[in-house]
């Protein structure tokens, strides 16, 4: 029996889906669980697994096109089944999908020459290349770690041979075609000429689409109010020298962001009217905190969680950012590892932003933008002196969070930020 291949809903929030690279070429024998193609969600870049055994009849969504979740984008049947009858994504779907061709009239028959053509002439021998493993619509088979890897290292996936799943470049494919000197071409410079366009039209990415539907929902029917606060990092500032200290024989550090991520944890659970989320009828209160960590990425933002941030601590909390960003850059973090945060934090201080206002992720209540710490004059008994200060704006859904409640957490942020081992407690 015929099995259709369709888009599936690949994350929680997605509605379609990008083709990427289809891993399989129509007529290859697919076996249930083969990797078919790989999918462009609104989070990440993954894998879409075949449901059932045959050959890969049709595909109806080439590599670049989109198509709604559910639809049919490919048929798997047996080679003598009859799938007329199954119509797929129509080509208007899918962006990168390719007019129907029109039938050609057939070519009027082209008179014999009276002497046949000499034979051409034989090319010299050239050194062999081993041919890089070619997808259906002609791109190289690899993963979306290995082009990554590729385009840094400068490394030509056409020059090199791959030992992952059917032929596909892998990690370590691009790593030893480094080592051997396989490199792309400088590229030239374009040369600029005066009917040069004035701009260009980039096709909008499924991470980009989902942004936007997202802080439409947010900016606009949620009732946002914003509260900031100054505070002195400089015992944070010390605390931290002295616990890298300890940790350097251990190869480990602690950063800024690590000591502000556990201190809006412990705030949070003394605070739980804002570690909250606002659902239509009832407002949920969480006792655990998953912080959402905001990451920027080539197409947008992401917000991959530390679940329990309360019961981690700084290493624990460092090593587990540095993973989940690194995955995150890559397009390669799993649904449950982005879903289901209880607040979120965003820091733009290490760009040199010394103060900003963050947007809500819905059903979350709150969201604190970080700034930057500067060394700023300030007044201490009476005199002038100088101290590394950090501005923090909460941004508080008001139908969740009231201005009292808001400040209070952000007193008791302040309090363990300004005296460390408060953290502790």
């Amino acid at each position: 029996m015929a099995t259709k291949v369709h888009m599936e809903a690949l994350s929680p929030t997605m509605e379609e889906g990008q083709l990427v690279q289809w891993l399989k070429a129509e007529g290859d024998s697919i076996a249930s669980g083969d990797i078919l193609a790989e999918i462009e969600t609104d989070k990440a870049t993954m894998e879409l697994v075949a449901r059932g055994d045959g050959i890969l009849r049709k595909i109806f969504l080439d590599a670049g096109g989109t198509a709604e979740v559910g639809a049919v984008i490919g048929v798997i049947a047996s080679e003598e089944e009859d799938i007329s009858g199954i119509e797929g994504v129509s080509a208007a779907v899918g962006a990168g999908a390719p007019e129907p061709a029109e039938a050609a009239a057939p070519a009027a028959a082209a008179p014999e020459p009276a002497t046949p053509p000499a034979p051409p002439a034989t090319p010299a021998p050239e050194a062999s290349v081993p041919a890089a493993p070619v997808a259906a619509g002609g791109r190289v088979k690899a993963s979306p770690l290995a082009r990554r890897l590729a385009e840094e290292m400068g490394v030509d996936l056409s020059q090199v041979a791959g030992s992952g799943p059917a032929g596909r470049i892998v990690k370590r494919d691009v790593e030893a075609a480094k080592a051997a000197g396989v490199s792309s071409p400088a590229p030239s410079a374009p040369a600029w000429t005066p009917d040069e366009a004035e701009y260009e039209d980039v096709q909008t990415s499924q991470m980009r689409k989902t942004i936007a539907k997202r802080l439409v929902t947010s900016i606009g029917p949620v009732p946002t109010f914003y509260l900031t606060v100054d505070i002195d990092m400089g015992r944070v500032m010390d605390a931290r020298k002295s616990i890298n200290t300890m940790l350097e024989k251990d190869g480990l550090k602690v950063s800024i962001n690590d000591i502000v991520l556990k201190a809006v944890a412990g705030a949070l659970r003394q605070h739980p009217n804002c570690n909250a989320q606002w659902h239509d009828g009832f407002i949920r209160r969480f006792n655990s905190v998953h912080l959402g960590v905001a990451v920027a990425v080539d197409d947008g933002l992401i917000t991959p969680i530390v679940k329990h941030a309360h019961l981690k601590g700084l290493t624990q909390i460092g090593a587990e950012v540095k993973e989940l960003a690194g995955r995150a850059r890559e397009k390669k973090l799993m649904p449950e590892e982005y879903t289901g945060a209880t607040f979120s934090v965003s820091n733009l201080g290490m760009f040199g932003i010394h103060e900003f206002t963050a947007i809500i992720n819905p059903p979350e209540a709150g969201i604190l933008a970080v700034g930057g710490i500067e060394q700023t004059p300030v007044a201490v008994d009476g005199e002038v002196v100088v101290r590394p200060r950090m501005r923090i704006t909460m941004s508080c859904d008001h139908r969740v969070i009231d201005g009292a409640q808001g400040s209070r957490f952000l007193q008791t942020l302040k309090g363990m930020l300004e005296e460390p081992t408060a953290i502790l407690l």
